[in-house]
């Protein structure tokens, strides 16, 4: 039995502050986050709706990009209610959530401090 593709999926993602369709959720190949792993995710599970311990995992993200050298552009709270609202959005009780951030496109090289924070 053959499975769709994982990148052609129906649903939604929340990226750089909106839900977009889930097939257009892109990034470029030239993104700093590929190619030197400036990047930080937490896995979080939701169990009836609710994901589990979710302010920790999101303040725990937080603290991660801040040992990497990047501020990420939203709030705990933002992000919080971002998580939430996805699962409702998805109608998902039961799922896996993959917050991640990353430095984009606009440099490359080792240090890129002007890229933006996705």
């Amino acid at each position: 039995m053959a499975s769709v593709p994982f990148d052609q999926l129906d649903g939604f993602i929340w990226m750089n502050g909106e839900f977009v369709a889930w097939a257009d959720a892109k990034i470029h190949v030239l993104t700093h986050g590929l190619h030197y792993a400036s990047a930080v995710f937490e896995g979080e599970r939701a169990y009836g709706g609710a994901i589990f311990k979710l302010t920790e995992h999101t303040e725990r993200l937080h603290e991660s990009a801040r040992l990497l050298g990047f501020k990420i552009p939203y709030t705990v709270a933002e992000l919080d209610d971002a998580c939430r609202t996805l699962l409702k959005k998805q109608g998902f009780q039961d799922a896996y959530v993959r917050p991640i951030a990353w430095r984009g496109s606009e440099q490359m090289g080792v240090s890129a401090q002007n890229s933006r924070i996705n």
